[in-house]
């Protein structure tokens, strides 16, 4: 499907995103709330309409939309497991957790080199202190900084194998509206190992708590592991379709009537990138893998 939009110069976006924020506010294709969610008006959801409203070509670390992702400095983690503030080990006990390796004290796991944002997988050089994980892993998130309701979002990275590897690019609620329910999950990618597919998922409480799977909400596709490949998702109020590169891969559909508990996705959600080891895909088995890399070369939405 074609899609008709132009080119905006990111050094303008950003001066347009935090000096004239009045105007972005106006925009016919977005509301601008709380300062950094773009919340997509109604009428443009046609995708041959929509237009790049943001994007980031990580020459450096922009932080007023990122922060780097680390397992004893989020609050997001320290305020569900106060042990690892106490105890050395806890991360032990935690082992399965995607964030369970995270790391931004290792200036190692997020570097950035000619345009290009590299997540890394690598040995912790030294064990001895309070941080005597085995490994690092790098990644970023934009909670409270960039969140968006609706649009395509599409990330062009490359992805390094090895066993116990588990690159994800993933978005989850920025308020998490409802409290008596699992909020939703939105994963645009998620790679292991060596597998030449990737998986693209929707959890919802109505899968994870319910155990009601009577709708697709997952599939795997085929990619190039030897190149960059573009990694998308297009978020509209009733569906969310995914792909690679010019491929659909499914459509997850809002059921008439199911509420909440199968269709969350009514509420910003913020992007996550993140290179992480262990859990899901298993052991590192063979170490001398390391260190991989997930490179990402850019990120864009569109509305």
């Amino acid at each position: 499907m074609k899609r008709i939009y132009k080119r905006v110069n990111f050094g303008l976006l950003l001066i347009v995103g935090l000096f004239a924020l009045p105007m972005a506010c106006s925009s016919p294709r977005f509301e601008l709330v709380d300062g950094y969610i773009y919340k997509q008006h109604p009428q443009t959801e046609d995708p041959d309409r929509w237009e790049l409203v943001w994007e980031d070509r990580f020459d450096s670390l922009q932080t007023q939309f990122w922060t780097p992702i680390d397992l004893y400095r989020s609050p997001r983690f320290t305020n569900r497991m106060p042990q690892l503030l106490e105890d050395q080990n806890a991360w032990r006990e935690i082992t399965n957790l995607w964030a369970s390796y995270m790391s931004a004290e290792n200036p190692e796991t997020v570097t950035f080199d000619a345009g290009v944002l590299h997540l890394k997988a690598l040995k912790n050089r030294d064990t001895t202190g309070w941080d005597n994980r085995p490994y690092h892993t790098g990644g970023l998130w934009s909670q409270k900084k960039l969140a968006f309701q609706y649009g395509r979002l599409e990330i062009r990275a490359q992805l390094d194998p090895a066993y116990g590897a588990w690159p994800a690019l993933w978005l989850i609620p920025e308020k998490a509206i409802y409290s008596d329910q699992h909020n939703g999950e939105i994963d645009i990618m998620e790679r292991l190992n060596h597998d030449a597919f990737v998986y693209q998922t929707i959890h919802s409480h109505w899968n994870l708590n319910l155990k009601l799977d009577n709708i697709k909400r997952y599939d795997t596709i085929s990619f190039d592991p030897k190149k960059f490949n573009t990694f998308w998702v297009s978020w509209k109020k009733d569906q969310i379709t995914f792909g690679v590169n010019d491929q659909t891969n499914f459509t997850y559909q809002k059921i008439p009537g199911a509420g909440t508990f199968q269709w969350p996705f009514d509420q910003p959600f913020f992007i996550i990138l993140s290179q992480q080891l262990e859990g899901w895909p298993g052991k590192v088995t063979q170490p001398e893998e390391l260190p991989i890399d997930m490179k990402i070369d850019w990120i864009r939405l569109y509305q």
